[in-house]
C-alpha cells in the first residue's frame, strides 16, 4: 500500500494537531474560560489576548477553540451516523438489486436533488434550531452521495468470482455481506467519509451562521463567524480567527480525502506534490 503524499500527510497532521489542541483546551482550560469577561470590549489582539476580545469582553481564543470542538464533534457524530446508514443501504441495494435497489435509489435521488443548504434549512425548520437540527441536517445532506457511491462499489464487488463461489457454497446473506462485500467497500466508505466530514462542517457553519444550528451562548465556528460579521469594520479579528480555522479544516479534510482516494484506487492516482 502506498504512503500518503506530502500534502495529504500535511492535512492529516493539521487535523490531528487541531483535535489535540481542542481536547487539551477542554481538559486543561488552555486559553482561558470562553465565558469569562477578561477585558474591554472589542480589544485588538495582543500579548494578553492573542485573538482579541469580543463584544462582551470575552477572550476570543478560547471561544474559537470551543467553537472548533463543537463543529468537529457535531460533524463527526453526524458523519458516523451517515456512514452506518449509507453503508447499510448502499450494500443492500447494490447486492440485492430489484425493488429494494429502486426504492433506495429513488429516495436518494429525491434528497440529492435539493441544494444542500436548502435541505438543511428545511430540516432545521422542522426539528427546531439547535444541536439536533444541525446533526439531522448534516446526515440528510451527506447520505445521498455516500449511498450512491457505496451502492456502486457493492454492485461491482457482488459480481466477482469469490462472491459467486460463496453463494454457491451455501453461505448465508449475513456472511456474504460481512465477509466478502463490506471489507471490499470499506475503502470507499473511508474516502466518502472524509468528504462528508468537510460538507458537514460547512453545513453546520451555514446553519449556525443563519441562527438555525448551534445557539448562543454555546460557540461553534458558524456562530463565531456570524458574530464577527456584525463588527467586521470595527473588529475584523472576530471573523478572522474562526474563518481561518474553518477554511483550513475543510481544506485539510479534502486533501486528506484526495490522498486516501489515490492510495485506495491506483487507477486514478495522481501526485499532489
Amino acid at each position: 500500500m502506498k504512503r500518503l503524499d506530502g500534502i495529504a500527510r500535511s492535512g492529516l497532521i493539521f487535523l490531528l494537531a487541531l483535535v489535540v489542541l481542542v481536547v487539551v483546551a477542554q481538559l486543561t482550560g488552555l486559553g482561558g474560560d470562553p465565558e469569562k469577561i477578561v477585558g474591554p470590549r472589542l480589544a485588538p489582539p495582543g500579548p494578553e489576548w492573542w485573538l482579541g476580545t469580543d463584544s462582551l469582553g470575552r477572550s476570543t481564543l478560547p471561544r474559537v477553540l470551543q467553537g472548533t470542538g463543537t463543529s468537529l464533534l457535531l460533524s463527526a457524530v453526524a458523519v458516523l451516523a451517515t456512514a452506518v446508514v449509507a453503508t447499510a443501504l448502499g450494500v443492500l441495494a447494490g447486492y440485492r438489486g430489484g425493488a429494494l435497489n429502486e426504492i433506495v435509489m429513488r429516495v436518494v435521488d429525491v434528497l440529492y436533488s435539493f441544494p444542500a443548504i436548502i435541505l438543511a434549512i428545511l430540516v432545521a425548520a422542522l426539528v427546531n434550531p439547535g444541536l439536533d437540527a444541525a446533526v439531522a441536517s448534516i446526515v440528510l445532506v451527506t447520505i445521498p452521495l455516500m449511498t450512491r457511491v457505496v451502492r456502486a462499489a457493492a454492485l461491482t464487488v457482488s459480481h466477482r468470482d469469490y462472491v459467486t463461489s460463496a453463494i454457491i457454497s451455501g453461505a448465508r446473506l449475513p456472511r456474504v455481506l460481512g465477509r466478502h462485500i463490506l471489507p471490499n467497500v470499506a475503502g470507499t466508505v473511508a474516502v466518502q467519509g472524509t468528504y462528508a466530514l468537510s460538507i458537514g462542517i460547512l453545513v453546520e457553519g451555514g446553519l449556525s451562521f443563519l441562527g438555525l444550528g448551534v445557539q448562543p451562548p454555546q460557540a461553534s465556528l458558524g456562530v463565531l463567524i456570524s458574530e464577527g460579521t456584525v463588527y467586521l469594520t470595527y473588529a475584523p479579528w472576530l471573523l478572522l480567527g474562526p474563518g481561518v480555522v474553518l477554511v483550513l479544516a475543510i481544506l485539510s479534510i479534502n486533501v486528506l480525502g484526495d490522498g486516501l482516494r489515490d492510495q485506495l484506487d491506483p487507477r486514478t492516482s495522481r501526485s499532489l506534490t
